[in-house]
């Protein structure tokens, strides 16, 4: 019996995974600067690295200061409690990261209570429906403290004209607005906006290094000196203080340096997956709903679990579901896409 050369690294070998744009790994570039990076202690603050990522992704946002984190949870976390105190609420999408997503953070660590409410088709939150759930100044009620958005949601880019009038009705409101950025560049590059263009509009932002940009690990929470300063204490509190950063933060340094424009080709290729999968009558996929990097496809329970079944053999993962996500990334080409498509094909009519 032969052995299988499972080291070669070749296209035929090579496993596509379309999961998430978080399966990334760093290439041997990355890894350089990671290696070589300057560390210190953090939590005393005189890691050189990371003090140079905040820096840069503040200056880049248009905030005064930023805070490295472990994660976008992480990240969403601390700058909803340094808005929020106990008993407060902020108002939030069904089906945001930062509710649905994010283990109930800031209601079991914060005692803060969320208020969802659903999104509209184009991934923004109808005002009017926002301002129905604000609660009067009542001892019955929790105090309505904080709007939060996502941006991308679902691979949508939010409405730039929709930011602009978030920020204005939150300010009459008296609430504070946050932004879960996780994908900001990816709705900067698609609506070919500078990422600030998007971010202005917010008192404090959460954006991901972990997603298209591509480092390994790490987001950071931007907005006023005052707000990084309580984040800081309460990350501190979630065991997110850290060390020798540095090498981490070198990863963050690398991708916003190399791996924002590129975030075109991940738009390109979910595009070019897209229209190959609209040829199988089995599939349905909206026209105009991939927008990005994220193509989301329909069809019935056994379709998808053969589908899923049958690609698998032939290295490529999915994640099916009621509703399939595919999401394109730096591993992600076009050949990768082509070959996808292939297979797609003999699925469907082998």
């Amino acid at each position: 019996m032969t052995t299988p050369d499972l080291t070669a690294d070749t296209e035929e070998r090579k496993t596509i995974d379309l999961r998430s744009d978080t399966v990334t790994r760093p290439g041997a570039a990355m890894r350089q600067a990671m290696a070589e990076a300057a560390v210190g202690d953090d939590v005393y603050r005189d890691d050189p690295t990371v003090l140079e990522l905040e820096a840069r992704v503040a200056g880049m946002l248009g905030f005064a200061a930023a805070l490295f984190t472990t994660s976008g949870t992480q990240a969403n976390l601390v700058g909803i409690m340094s808005h929020c105190a106990r008993g407060d609420e902020y108002i939030v999408g069904q089906t945001a990261h930062t509710y649905r997503y994010e283990a109930g953070g800031a209601a079991v660590l914060g005692s803060i209570q969320p208020q969802p409410i659903e999104f509209e088709a184009d991934s923004t939150l109808d005002l009017d429906k926002v301002a129905a759930k604000i609660k009067p100044d009542d001892i019955h009620f929790a105090r309505t403290r904080l709007l939060c958005l996502e941006d991308t949601q679902n691979g949508r880019p939010l409405p730039l004209p929709y930011l602009a009038q978030a920020a204005a009705f939150a300010r009459e409101k008296n609430l504070r607005i946050h932004l879960d950025g996780a994908r900001l560049f990816n709705a900067a590059v698609s609506q070919k906006v500078a990422a600030r263009e998007i971010s202005h509009h917010f008192d404090s932002v959460a954006v991901c290094l972990s997603k298209g940009l591509g480092a390994p690990v790490g987001s950071l929470l931007c907005g006023s000196d005052e707000l990084i300063e309580q984040a800081r204490r309460w990350r501190k509190m979630v065991g997110g203080g850290l060390r020798q950063a540095g090498i981490l933060a070198a990863a963050g340094l690398y991708a916003l340096d190399h791996n924002i424009e590129r975030l075109a080709d991940d738009h390109d290729n979910a595009a070019r997956l897209a229209a190959g999968l609209r040829r199988f009558p089995e599939l349905s996929i909206p026209e105009g709903a991939q927008q990005t990097n994220m193509v989301f496809v329909h069809t019935s329970e056994a379709t998808i679990a053969a589908l899923t079944t049958f690609l698998e053999a032939r290295g490529i993962i999915i994640r099916g579901g009621a509703t399939t996500r595919l999401v394109t990334h730096l591993d992600v080409n076009a050949d990768d896409i082509d070959r996808v498509l292939a297979a797609c094909t003999a699925f469907f009519q082998g």
